[in-house]
């Protein structure tokens, strides 16, 4: 094969990625003064970004732990999105963790037992220690291979600083290292004695005037100064949960990659936090509180918010962030009521961060986003369709018409999506507003439903049952999309020219 279409080929893996419904959030799109911008993939919610802004730069300056954040507001107003931005601007090195509330009922394990796990895996502790390296510029590789091409190889490694130069004998494993990490003449690399870990800094700046081809991502360093073995201060990062299961385990570290971890003991833990306590006060780790994001906390029953109050309490407790979109309810486990479900005493100790329904300019601008996202081009009237299906039914609808009317294009050999293909999508799969008024006119062909009041669904439009069952008509020869405000949907099978 040739090499070209070998390094297009690997090119292209490292390309590809899942589409999520998230993965264009890439942080919560804040400037330096904390002032939102539609970047990074977030768009509006300007003052709940501002205040999650703040909240990033006390866990940044480590002033914030054991506190609860609510992120509270209608579905789709980007709660979730909020909170992956979060993650995304604190770093892949933070400590953050997500769960579903629901996700604590099916674990075999009891719900507080998940908690404590949920918990602990957003705290993390650096671990400090010295090892000895060789550092030092690569003068020469010798390499001696036995004439019947099998059999050990052996080699010699020529390292040198300012202040000396020394010969190194090397063996296989060695030997393979180096060519693993394509060291060449000229190179700065570092050698872990313990582990035999090589690890290659750079080109030294001694050799960047020599005739070479040298790449753009070629970095240079200095030659190393001294002597060539030294000590040096290696960090580690883990988390709690990661140190309480390699010391309840048998197999030690290897019960990470085993899957279900059971129920840890308090006392393993108790231990555990008393080493860590003893390495703080000898300068050996450091802690770092973490974020433990919880969705849909609403579905929490009331033995776990009061897990939850004494939890964040606790000295070693992370940043704990909330998001639900329900009012008034009943908290789970009780036949007591509490905004947003939960109960008073735990809302008193959270700071509520409200998100607002997206104006129809912010809806465009998200689906744009989306469309970038998912590689799909539409046609200026497609996007005027789908931003005003969004303003009309729901973002989510509108996001998850997308990719269906991309496949409809397709189907049709069309170059760019227009907005034919939405009202051919529109006509096949109903929104939330529309099956709910399927349901209310022929609930008594269903089995074992039950007559729901008329008023649950006031805020709902009353939408002719034709636009469901006829096939919608293509757009008019000016394929202008254009819906009334009324929310009525015989309107917006109007629009399409039904």
């Amino acid at each position: 094969m040739d090499v070209a279409k070998i390094s297009e080929a690997k090119d292209l893996q490292t390309r590809m990625e899942r589409i999520g419904a998230h993965s264009h959030i890439r942080g919560l799109g804040l400037n330096d003064s904390l002032e939102a911008r539609a970047s990074e993939g977030m768009v509006g919610q300007s003052k709940a970004r501002k205040g999650v802004g703040i909240i990033y730069q006390m866990i940044k300056e480590g002033n914030l732990s054991g506190r609860g954040v609510l992120l509270a507001g209608q579905p789709g107003t980007g709660k979730t999105a909020i909170a992956m931005g979060l993650a995304q601007t604190l770093g892949a090195e933070a400590a953050f963790t997500s769960i579903a509330a629901s996700e604590i009922y099916s674990h075999e394990m009891s719900k507080t037992e998940a908690l404590t796990q949920a918990i602990r895996r957003s705290i993390a502790v650096r671990i400090k220690e010295e090892t000895e390296m060789i550092e030092g510029e690569v003068i020469e590789i010798q390499i001696d291979r036995p004439a019947s091409g099998t059999g050990s190889k052996s080699g010699k490694l020529t390292l040198k600083t300012t202040d000396m130069e020394t010969v190194y004998d090397l063996g296989g494993k060695m030997i393979d290292a180096l060519t693993k990490e394509k060291v060449t003449s000229g190179d700065v690399i570092t050698i872990d004695k313990a582990t035999g870990r090589i690890t290659r800094l750079g080109r030294s700046f001694t050799r960047s005037k020599d005739f070479e081809v040298v790449g753009s991502n070629v970095k240079f360093v200095q030659c190393p100064e001294g002597e060539l073995q030294k000590r040096k201060e290696v960090v580690h990062t883990v988390n709690l949960h990661e140190i309480d299961v390699i010391n309840s385990r048998n197999q030690g570290f290897m019960a990470l990659f085993s899957g279900d971890t059971g129920e840890i003991k308090p006392e393993v833990r108790e231990q555990i936090n008393t080493k860590v306590g003893e390495w703080r006060e000898e300068g050996k780790a450091e802690i770092v509180p973490g974020v433990l994001f919880i969705d849909e906390v609403h579905m929490l029953d009331i033995e776990c918010f009061s897990f939850l109050n004494q939890a964040m309490e606790n000295e070693l407790a992370p940043i704990i962030i909330m998001a639900s979109n329900r009012g008034i309810t009943t908290i789970r486990g009780t036949d007591q009521s509490s905004p947003h479900g939960i109960p008073i005493d735990l809302l008193d100790r959270l700071l509520i961060i409200p998100t607002v329904p997206y104006s129809e300019d912010e809806i465009r601008k998200i689906l744009k986003i989306r469309l970038e996202e998912e590689d799909v081009d539409m046609s200026d009237d497609g996007l005027d369709a789908l931003t005003r299906l969004g303003v009309e039914t729901s973002l989510r609808y509108a996001i998850q018409t997308i990719t269906t009317s991309a496949l409809v294009c397709a189907k049709r050999k069309g170059s760019q999506v227009e907005a034919q293909d939405i009202a051919k999508v529109y006509s096949l799969f109903v929104d939330v507003q529309r099956s709910t008024q399927y349901l209310q006119e022929y609930n008594e062909m269903y089995m074992f439903s039950e007559k729901q009041d008329k008023s649950l669904f006031a805020s709902r439009a009353s939408v002719p049952m034709s636009v469901i069952n006829v096939t919608l008509k293509l757009m008019a020869a000016s394929n202008k999309f254009q819906l009334s405000h009324n929310r009525s949907y015989g309107a917006i099978g109007s629009a399409f020219g039904c």
